[in-house]
């Protein structure tokens, strides 16, 4: 039998009786350090990328993203996802040659989204949707290269907190060929739950505020536990904390933390 590729290593993953946690690095650094501390796969995070580049969530090009991934897949030796957000076009065409771009990269799979860019009408129709991910599948499962396809609903993002609307386009998305199925922004337990038992694809949900536990998703069925930009904007965050007290208080309190950094930062990049 011919050794299992970073794809069906992925894959599989999905498979098993407890979800696995994927976190988002959102720079090669970031990525090794996150495995050096045990993490077994790792995914883009499009807010994160957008920020190292100076820009916002959404402003990333499709070259930008697909260059991104191609470094944070050679940056580590474990599978790594990548968020390419709607597929950078809105033709099902056009979105299939980002996936055939993308099984280029070295990564093991990716996402595509039923949001369309357009804040005045920032959902697809649902069928369109769907064929948008036929074609990501078909560009995802054939050709030498392959990928695991993440397809994701978008609703609650953008306050259409529809349950039943969500979980028939993720049904038709997983007839059109999507591997893993995702609906960000979903963090009522009960919700989840109800999603898990209406799909026959494995599913992931993203770590929110008041969201649940990783035991408790673990309870209702998820597959995958992700958590966006936020690790992102911890790190900024901290960064903002250690500028306000250089300004202002003109001390170094920040740099108690030096240490722990340079020290982890030692362990990962050997």
């Amino acid at each position: 039998m011919p050794e299992p590729t970073i794809a069906d290593r992925f894959l599989a993953m999905h498979h098993t009786d407890t979800p696995f946690l994927i976190p988002n690095p959102w720079d090669p650094g970031a990525a090794k350090l996150l495995v050096s501390l045990g993490f077994r796969a790792l995914a883009t995070t499009s807010s994160g990328h957008a920020a190292t580049l100076g820009k916002l969530d959404g402003a990333v090009t499709r070259t930008e993203a697909l260059d991104h991934a191609t470094v944070m897949a050679s940056a580590v030796d474990v599978p790594v996802s990548a968020d390419l957000e709607h597929g950078f076009a809105d033709d099902p065409a056009d979105v299939a040659d980002t996936i055939r771009l993308a099984t280029h990269t070295g990564l093991a799979g990716c996402s595509i989204e039923d949001s369309t860019g357009n804040r005045d009408d920032p959902i697809y129709d649902a069928a369109f949707a769907a064929e948008r991910i036929a074609a990501a599948a078909d560009a995802a499962h054939t050709g030498p290269r392959k990928l695991v396809l993440t397809a994701r609903a978008e609703n609650f993002l953008y306050g259409r907190t529809d349950l039943a609307d969500t979980i028939d386009r993720l049904q038709r998305f997983s007839a059109a060929g999507a591997d893993v199925l995702y609906a960000p922004g979903l963090s009522s337990l009960d919700d989840i739950r109800t999603l898990v038992s209406e799909v026959d694809k494995p599913v992931n949900v993203i770590a929110r505020p008041g969201a649940p536990t990783v035991a408790e998703l673990a309870d209702v069925g998820v597959a995958r536990i992700s958590v966006g930009g936020a690790l992102a904007w911890v790190a900024l965050a901290a960064v903002v904390d250690a500028a306000h007290e250089l300004l202002e208080q003109g001390t170094y309190g920040f740099l108690d933390r030096v240490a722990a950094g340079r020290n982890a930062a030692r362990a990962a990049f050997t």
